[in-house]
Formats: structure tokens, C-alpha cells, sequence
């Protein structure tokens, strides 16, 4: 229970008062039910209801508990894409993403809120079956206008809130006790704190929530507006409003309750001073803001930029926007969904509609493009100012996705794909590469976009989508009429990006010659006019093409040229970038001190920058130069941290290159049978996602020539074949732990361990290892003064014999969290075992 809770979910802006009964039986619902789908109208507190049960069930899910808001979700694809982002799966490059999700929580237990999905009913309720099938520890939360009703799953239909009722030969009830009331007061005291009421005020205070027909948004927007004018006043007025022939259904008739909502609103709409109704509407464009953006986006000539913080706050005071968090500093806010598309409603009435949203798109425009001009600037400046722009894309990106589909819904070709061809370095560097994909097709389908400017710079960004998903032949095609289309008009930045884009693809797809043209025609227009962000993005490229060629000195200088100019510039991403390309070239080149340097340093860059899918690449690269340098413990502490960081991203294909590392490993170190079973696993991953396999008992067929022994080999690879991912993952956290244990210590091959006598390899197929160098003497300095309080606590328990899974329990963290430290405390001391670790806590005496 003291375990931190792993969610994602929005802090509540007010406090949740009310539905004790309705919180209380769901929660026990969900212990029966994996699939509970909460409907009702709009404004009765489905959204939040179903965070506030989230929020208590975090215990009872100990993968997280993840929230998907599929408000403006359309497709299938959108609705796959919400659920990876929420979950924290990376779409895997060439793979449909709806498999990545499903495979990458089959073994989960978490607990996935889907809200608002009416208009998606048919996509959820495909994703969840499929998820429910394949998942079974897998829990799904719905929330919808109209049930979403999936196979064994229950339906919670919310009703108004209670409100005070006598009971026969009972005394009248006390209005202050019921959650109607209660929601009532508690929004008044958020607008003024000393707002209180006397027993008769009390009785009208229940009158109006009965009057707003026991739906919490109603109730709560009235209770922000009784302070000033009373219970009594508003509800007389409000009685007057409801008996308006605008809103009787006919003569004699009332209005029902299940439509009593949207007049509440009217209501109160209209009693607001007129510079609240002016910006409350104009607010409806956004789907999520902060003051900067008010004020720019909302003002005029009836509205003054210094009124719009004021006129916040009193909107915020009257229940009518809430916030939802901070970003950088500043606040954000956003509108509850039945309250936006009631503004937005009087928004088009005012006829302001396409004025501002025009003046949004406008805006966001500016802003999205200013994170190109930042990412690729090549003016010198701190890395935290460069990636401002990705962190505040990132913050709009709600508002960003509705602007576009906008811009698609009313013909605005070029608008949109400006717009889009500006979101590219988002949809890269965030992996939402389908997404990115969709919308940009929807806005290139369109009829006008033949004609549109940014028709050209829309097909490169397209091509670079294409690239990043390994669909070359599509990314040469749309990069050759981008690359056409932006000489023709003489747009010179995107001639350079483009023509570095194919010479990528063209080194991909192994067309050396094409290659090298593209790269030294780009190299060239980009030194002539001083762009050294292009210039190295081609010597990048020149350095991956020498390698293709096996000249892995030439590679090098390249590489180290474009590392100057980058570094020269503060440019982190592209350094983290290029140094994963130069390791790797020099991995394959034998080249050992350089690819273990630069994996380092990468891995140091991809933690800063926060990109778990390039953290493992690094984390697997250092792990296999240990292995070949002989430092067995450091290279399963990397391969095994890697491969969990990898299996929780989704990311299959490096999934099953750690495994195959580990078992490389395990079978040098004379652990045979493990590392057969484990070869098999990924090589079955690798058919699996359609990527080359070898033959049994692959990658160990050479080494072992007697034909019972090699029949036993083949035979353990194929029962490796039918573990599953996640069962897979487990076997190789095990063979790890056993493998860093002595050879004295190791269990008998029932227990996994693999006892049998090890091998000398076989020196004609192995190739030369350097000589390992002694390990360093135990540090002299106490653990205290150089160890974290959190690293200090692991290399205690480390030094009492506890593998990673064991640490995380007692630490309360995941076990690739404990497999970082340990890491990171070899890093640090420059040791390259848990035994050196151990030593050294134990001269100090250090372990309590």
C-alpha cells in the first residue's frame, strides 16, 4: 500500500463531493467485472466519477492505472493511438500499432480508462473485446452517452444525484445532508469562502438543485452563481427562465429532466456580465489553454487583453472552466466537454466562429513552426531553449489534432497542411507516427491541395513519416515530387531536408551510389548557406554509408565531424542520434573503447531528453561490448535493463535482439540450455514481425559439431519457440541473476541455472578477445559520500545478495528501475560487477 502509485491521471481542479454509494459499489464491481461501462447524459459526472474510482484502485493494479481521453478520437487508429500514448507504448517502425498494443499488454494487469467514446462506440468496443480476449489481466473502464456494451462487462447507468427525500412517518430531512446540497454549498464556497446559508436558504438551495434536475454540472455552475444574489433570487429567476415559451415543450408541458442541462446553462450564460459571455464562448475554440493564449487568441475590440486574466478567474470562481494542471509555470484550463459545446454553440450564433478559430490556427501555425526553426536553428543556444518548442507542442498537442481536422472539415487545404508539415518533428520525435500519417493523407486527399503552397513541404514531412515507418518505396516517391515541387518553387531549407531524407532512405535500401549523390549535393547547399544542422544530418549520413562499406575509419571522421558541429550548437537530440550511429558502426568495426564511449554518452543524452525506445538501443549496445570485453556481470546488468525497458515500450524487434544478446552471454559463461531456450523465443519474435530468421539452433549452429549434443541444442530452441513474449522476458531476468552469481553459487539446471561443465568456445569461430584488464581496487572513499540516498539503498541490498526482482519489492520500484542503479553505481565507481558492489559496502562496513 505505501508503493507509489503508477497513473497518469489528471489532478482533480475541485474537490469530488458526492456518490459515495456509486464510488463504493464500483469499486466492487471491478473486482468482478473486467469490463464496467458508466452512461448517462451529459454534465452527470461520468468523467469524474470514473477518475475518482481510477484514482482508489491503483493498489489493485500494479501495472498502473492509464487514462485515454477519446474526445476527438474518429478512427480506429486514433482511438489505438490514445491508448499507446497513455499506456507508454512506442508504435514500433513497419508494425500495424494496433499489435503493438495488444501484444504489449497481454501480461499486463492495469486497470484502462476509456472516456467519452460515444462517437467511437463501434472502435471501442472492437479495441476492448480484443483487449479483454487477449489481455486477461487486462481491466477496461468506459465512459459513454449511450452503453458500450462489451462481452461479460456491465453497464453502470449514472442518475442524478440524491437529493433530499421524507420518508413516512419520519421527521423532514435535512437538506445539508444530501450530495446534491452538498455539491451546491461546496462550489459556492469556491467563489466566495464565507458564502453561508440559514435552514430556510437551505431548503431553496435544495429546490435548486431539483430544479437543475440532480445533474452535478448544473448544480454546480448554480451554486457558483448564487453567491451575490441569494438562493431565493436565483431561484426565482430560475423558475422564470424555465417557464419561458423559448423552453416549454407545449402548453402545460414541463421540461424533463434528462434535457433541463442545457438550459441551466442558458441560464446562467445569460446572467453573466457580457465580457464573461464573450470570452467563455471564444474559450470554446480551445480544447485546452493557458492565459498567453487567451489573451492572444480571444481579445478585440470588445475585449481588452488586461481583462482577460480577471475574467479567468471569475469563470474559474463560477464552476464554469476548471484547471487541469501547470505547464512551465503558467496554469492551464479547459472546459468541461457539455459546457464547450454548449459555448461553442454561442459562439457560432455570434457568428465569431471561423474568426477566431482562424486566428487559433493561426497561432498554433506559428507556434508548431517555431519548433522546426528551433530543432533545426543553427544558432547556438542551451538545449532547454531548443526544446521549449517540443514541450509546448506537446502541451497544445490536443488543440493542435482538432485544428486540423477542422481545417480537413471545412476545405482549408493549405491551412492544414501547413499546419501539418510543421507537426512533423512532433509526430517524429514522439514515435506517433500513424497518426501523423493519417492526418497528413486526410489533408493530401483533399481536392485543394493540389494548388496549396505548402503542398511541397507537406509531401517531404509525409516522406519523412514514411522513412521513420520503413516504408521506403512510399518515402522515395512522395521525397522525389517534394523534393521537385520545392526546387520549382525555390524553397531552398526543404530542397537541403529533403534531399538529406532520400540520401537516408537510399542508404537503407542499400543504393550506395544514388546515396552518395544526394548526400554531397546536400553537403554542399548546406555549407553554401550556413546550415550546420543540414550539414550534419549529411555527415551523419556519409558516415552510416562508409560503414555500409566496411571503411569504418572514414565512418568515424564523419561521424566525429558532425558530433563537432552539433555539439558546437547545444543540439542534444542530434547528438544522442548520431552517437547511437557512430557505436554501432564502431561495434561492427571491432572498434570496442570507441562504440562502449559513445553508447554512454548517448544513453546520458536519450535519459535527458526522455526517449525510452533510443535509452534501450543504448543500454543493449553497452551490454554486448561488456560481453565482449569480457565484463559477463556489467553485461547482463545493461541487457537485462534494456530488455525491460524495451518489453515496456512495446518494442518487440529490440525485444528479441536482448534476448539474443543474453543468451550469447549465458552460453559463452556455459549456461547452454537456457541460452537455446531463449534463442528460440526470439527468433520466433522475429517471424513474428516478419524480419530474417536463421535456422536451429541459431546463433550457436557452428559451435557445437557432435551430433547428440547439437540435437539437444535444437531441441531446447524449439520449446524456446513456444514461450511467450512476456514469459520469455521473465526466463531471461532469471538466467541474468543466475549468471552474475559465481559458478559455485549457480542453481542445477531443474532451477533454470544450467550447471552443466562450460565449454571453451570454439576459437575458429570466436573472434579474438582483448585481454581483460584487472578490476579496480574497492573505492576508498565511503559509499555515503559518493552513492545517492536511493543508490545507497540498492548497493546495500545488493551486497546482501538480492537480485533485481528482490530489490524492487523491497524498494517498492520495477525491477528495470533496480537494474538502472546498479548501473549506474558501476558507472559511477568504475566497477563491473554486483560483486565488486558488494565489496566495497562490505569494507566499509556499510550495509545497514
Amino acid at each position: 500500500m505505501t508503493a507509489p502509485a503508477r497513473h497518469n491521471l489528471p489532478r482533480p481542479g475541485t474537490g469530488f463531493v458526492g456518490r459515495e454509494r456509486d464510488l463504493s459499489s464500483l469499486l466492487r464491481l471491478l473486482d468482478s467485472s473486467r469490463s464496467v461501462t458508466l452512461c448517462g447524459t451529459e454534465g452527470i459526472g461520468k468523467t469524474r466519477l470514473a477518475l475518482r474510482v481510477a484514482e482508489q484502485s491503483t493498489a489493485a493494479f500494479p501495472d498502473g492505472v492509464w487514462l485515454a481521453d477519446l474526445t476527438d478520437a474518429h478512427t480506429s487508429l486514433e482511438v489505438h493511438a490514445r491508448v499507446a500514448h497513455a499506456v507508454g507504448v512506442i508504435e514500433e517502425p513497419g508494425q500495424p500499432l494496433a499489435t503493438t498494443v495488444v501484444e504489449a499488454l497481454r501480461d499486463r494487469r492495469l486497470l484502462l480508462v476509456l472516456d467519452s467514446c460515444g462517437h467511437v462506440a463501434e472502435a471501442v468496443t472492437e479495441i476492448g473485446e480484443t483487449l479483454l480476449a487477449c489481455c486477461p489481466e487486462v481491466s477496461v473502464l468506459i465512459t459513454a452517452l449511450e452503453p458500450v456494451r462489451l462481452s461479460g462487462g456491465t453497464v453502470w447507468r449514472m442518475t442524478p444525484m440524491a437529493l433530499p427525500v421524507a420518508a413516512r412517518n419520519a421527521p423532514p430531512p435535512d437538506p445539508g445532508d444530501s450530495e446534491a446540497v452538498r455539491l451546491f454549498l461546496d462550489r459556492a464556497r469556491i467563489r466566495d469562502p464565507r458564502f453561508s446559508v440559514s435552514p430556510d436558504e437551505l431548503e431553496t438551495a435544495a429546490v435548486l438543485c431539483d430544479l437543475a434536475g440532480g445533474v452535478p454540472l448544473g448544480i454546480e455552475v448554480l451554486g457558483g452563481s448564487v453567491p451575490g444574489v441569494g438562493p431565493a433570487g436565483l431561484a426565482e429567476s430560475l423558475r422564470t427562465h424555465l417557464a419561458s415559451p423559448e423552453f416549454r415543450p407545449g402548453p402545460g408541458q414541463a421540461v424533463s429532466r434528462s434535457e433541463v442541462l442545457p438550459i441551466v446553462l442558458d441560464f446562467v450564460y445569460r446572467a453573466l456580465p457580457e465580457p464573461e459571455r464573450v470570452l467563455l464562448r471564444r474559450l470554446s475554440v480551445f480544447r485546452g489553454w493557458d492565459l498567453e493564449s487567451a489573451e492572444q487568441v480571444c481579445t478585440g475590440d470588445d475585449l481588452a487583453e488586461t481583462e482577460v486574466l480577471d475574467l479567468l478567474a471569475s469563470l474559474l470562481n463560477r464552476s464554469l472552466i476548471t484547471i487541469t494542471g501547470e505547464f512551465e509555470g503558467r496554469l492551464r484550463y479547459r472546459l468541461p466537454e457539455a459546457l464547450r459545446s454548449f459555448a461553442a454553440e454561442r459562439l457560432v450564433e455570434a457568428d465569431e466562429d471561423e474568426t477566431f478559430r482562424e486566428r487559433l490556427l493561426d497561432r498554433m501555425s506559428s507556434l508548431a513552426e517555431d519548433l522546426g526553426r528551433k530543432l533545426e536553428s543553427s544558432r547556438s543556444m542551451p538545449w532547454s531553449e531548443r526544446d521549449s518548442g517540443r514541450r509546448r507542442v506537446v502541451a497544445e498537442y490536443d488543440t493542435l489534432r482538432s485544428l486540423l481536422r477542422w481545417a480537413h472539415r471545412e476545405g482549408r487545404a493549405e491551412a492544414g497542411l501547413r499546419l501539418a508539415a510543421s507537426l512533423v518533428a512532433h509526430w517524429v520525435s514522439h514515435h506517433d507516427y500513424s497518426e501523423g500519417a493519417h492526418l497528413m493523407d486526410l489533408l493530401l486527399g483533399m481536392d485543394e491541395a493540389d494548388k496549396a503552397p505548402s503542398r511541397a513541404r507537406a509531401l517531404v514531412g509525409r516522406a519523412q513519416l514514411a522513412r521513420v515507418r520503413r516504408d521506403h518505396a512510399l518515402a522515395l516517391s512522395l521525397g522525389e515530387e517534394g523534393l521537385r515541387l520545392c526546387r520549382e518553387s525555390g524553397d531552398e531549407v526543404f530542397v537541403r531536408t529533403a534531399l538529406n531524407l532520400l540520401a537516408l532512405v537510399e542508404v537503407r535500401e542499400r543504393v550506395p551510389d544514388q546515396a552518395a549523390v544526394r548526400v554531397e549535393e546536400a553537403l554542399r547547399l548546406c555549407r553554401e548557406s550556413g546550415d550546420l544542422w543540414g550539414e550534419a544530418i549529411a555527415l551523419g549520413t556519409r558516415g552510416a554509408l562508409a560503414a555500409q562499406q566496411d571503411d569504418h575509419q572514414t565512418a568515424d571522421q564523419h561521424y566525429n565531424a558532425a558530433l563537432t558541429l552539433l555539439r558546437g550548437i547545444d543540439h542534444r537530440w542530434g547528438v544522442g542520434v548520431t552517437l547511437i550511429g557512430q557505436a554501432r558502426a564502431a561495434e561492427l568495426g571491432g572498434d570496442l573503447v570507441t562504440a562502449d564511449r559513445c553508447y554512454r554518452e548517448a544513453l546520458d543524452t536519450q535519459r535527458l531528453i526522455g526517449a525510452p525506445a533510443e535509452e534501450a538501443r543504448c543500454l543493449a549496445g553497452i551490454g554486448r561490448v561488456a560481453h565482449a570485453q569480457e565484463r559477463t556481470g556489467q553485461a547482463y546488468d545493461y541487457l537485462s535493463e534494456g530488455l525491460l525497458l524495451s518489453h515496456a515500450s512495446g518494442q518487440r524487434a529490440e525485444v528479441g535482439r536482448a534476448l539474443i544478446s543474453i543468451a550469447r552471454v549465458a552460453f559463452d559463461s556455459g549456461m547452454r540450455d537456457p541460452a537455446c531456450r531463449l534463442a528460440g523465443a526470439a527468433v520466433r519474435m522475429r517471424e513474428q514481425l516478419g524480419l530474417p530468421t536463421h535456422p536451429a539452433p541459431w546463433p550457436f549452429a557452428e559451435v557445437e559439431r557432435a551430433r547428440r549434443r547439437r540435437r539437444r541444442l535444437v531441441a531446447l530452441w524449439e520449446q524456446g519457440r513456444a514461450l511467450g513474449t512476456a514469459e520469455a522476458v521473465r526466463e531471461a531476468e532469471r538466467l541474468s541473476e543466475e549468471g552474475r552469481r559465481p559458478p559455485s553459487r549457480r542453481g542445477t539446471p531443474s532451477t533454470g541455472g544450467g550447471a552443466e561443465r562450460p565449454r571453451r568456445p570454439n576459437t575458429r569461430t570466436t573472434r579474438p578477445k582483448p585481454t581483460p584488464t584487472p578490476p579496480p581496487p574497492p573505492e576508498t572513499t565511503p559509499p555515503r559520500e559518493r552513492l545517492t540516498r536511493r543508490e545507497l539503498e540498492v548497493a546495500r541490498l545488493v551486497s546482501r545478495g538480492k537480485s533485481n526482482p528482490e530489490i524492487a519489492r523491497a524498494l517498492f520500484i520495477t525491477p528495470a528501475t533496480a537494474a538502472r542503479h546498479i548501473a549506474n553505481i558501476n558507472r559511477k565507481m568504475g566497477f563491473h560487477s554486483r560483486t565488486q558492489i558488494a565489496a566495497w559496502m562490505d569494507s566499509h562496513g556499510d550495509q545497514n
